[in-house]
């Protein structure tokens, strides 16, 4: 079968923040957003544009528009924001952020009243019931379908750079996981999640989904839920592998790589280089690496078994990508990664208020609550007070 990718402009952006509403009285996930899309949605209108149903009735998913910069991203984000907010808060509910909820069980939720997350249900069952789980997903453009499957491949070695910065989600209905990022191995328990598989082109891309259509594994391409993916119909590829990120500013971030990252590998592509394809046993134990012990994890860095502190390979990535960066107008944002290694990641922020409130996993909740409205915090349990904003953290 033949996909058709509908060619982007280069390095333009999109993004999606799943938000979860949480009852202020009781800190738990609670169905609302049946009533909340209704109540945004333009008269005359059957949905809003920018603010979407998600597999519960307790998530709503807001989206930008086409976007050039980082910058123009976020503030699309926060208009939609503060229109979801407005209605959310006329329900007694609040907006928060995470990889999962701290507290709630997912046994409580109830499915969207969608045909298309009703029948992934009826077929996948416990593995989709249990979905009680939040993303970020950043679209970058790219041009041509060439180019797509390369980039995807080159971009998978930093699959645990994203997630460890990313990670969100230590806790399970009530228990610490012991892991940063939960989220990531709940989602892998679907049979068409986790990582992508390296294919060598876009005729072998049309070749696999062709197999998993006609066998009636999957009914479209949406259904492929990897954690890098090319997105045919937007002409872009997709990360999909951050947990739910708290605060705009960490989007901000999340994006900013996302952005010159692709750009670069764009780049690269256009001066006649082969993008690296890294060893499929590198990129399972760097993605556990990263889900286990999120910014303090060690990766492995070549085929040898070399290995080094993914904070350091971090850090040296944005100063590697701060010249395509300026080109992008998104030095600010990329300069943000300093702020969140400074900080801590959202994993280590939580289990700090948990400890500090002797366990009590509903100041936890109270705290996302307040980063959402607040952003990210100027100090926090990584031991140093953050960069000032767009700067760079020792």
């Amino acid at each position: 079968m033949q996909i058709p990718f509908r060619s982007s402009e280069r390095a333009s952006l999109g993004v999606e923040w799943e938000l979860q509403l949480v009852d202020r009285e009781t800190r738990q996930l609670t169905a609302g957003a049946v009533e909340i899309l209704s109540e945004l949605c333009p008269d005359g209108a059957e949905e809003h544009p920018k603010a979407k149903h998600e597999l519960l009735q307790s998530t709503i998913e807001i989206i930008t528009g086409i976007c050039t910069t980082v910058a123009e991203a976020k503030a699309d984000l926060a208009g939609t924001l503060a229109e979801v907010a407005a209605v959310a808060d006329r329900h007694g509910l609040g907006l928060m952020c995470a990889g999962t909820h701290p507290i709630t069980d997912w046994q409580t939720q109830q499915i969207s009243p969608k045909e298309r997350y009703l029948q992934l249900v009826e077929k996948m069952q416990w593995l989709a019931r249990r979905l009680q789980i939040f993303g970020v997903h950043v679209h970058v453009g790219v041009r041509a379908p060439e180019k797509a499957i390369p980039i995807v491949n080159a971009l998978t070695q930093y699959v645990p750079h994203f997630l460890a910065l990313s990670a969100s989600s230590p806790y399970w209905v009530g228990a610490d996981t012991g892991l940063a990022s939960a989220r990531s191995k709940v989602f892998e328990g679907m049979p068409t999640a986790g990582l992508p598989y390296q294919l060598s082109g876009w005729d072998r891309f049309e070749q696999y989904m062709d197999t998993l259509i006609s066998t009636h594994a999957i009914e479209s391409v949406r259904e492929v839920w990897w954690d890098i993916r090319p997105h045919p119909d937007f002409g872009t590829v997709e990360l999909r592998i951050c947990d739910g990120l708290p605060t705009l500013d960490e989007i901000g971030a999340v994006a900013a790589l996302s952005q010159c990252l692709v750009e670069q590998f764009d780049r690269e592509l256009d001066r006649g280089y082969t993008l690296p394809v890294p060893a499929s046993w590198i990129l399972r134990e760097n993605k556990w690496r990263a889900a286990r012990y999120g910014l303090d994890a060690d990766i492995v860095v070549d085929d040898k078994g070399t290995v080094r502190p993914v904070r350091q390979a971090i850090t040296d990535l944005v100063e590697d990508l701060m010249p395509t960066a300026r080109r992008l107008g998104c030095e600010t944002e990329l300069g943000d990664v300093g702020r969140v290694l400074a900080v801590g990641a959202s994993y280590q922020r939580q289990r700090a208020v948990a400890a500090a409130n002797g366990g009590d996993l509903r100041a936890v909740v109270d705290s996302l609550l307040a980063e959402m409205h607040g952003g990210l915090p100027a100090a926090g349990p990584a031991g140093a007070p953050a960069a000032p904003a767009g700067g760079h953290a020792a």
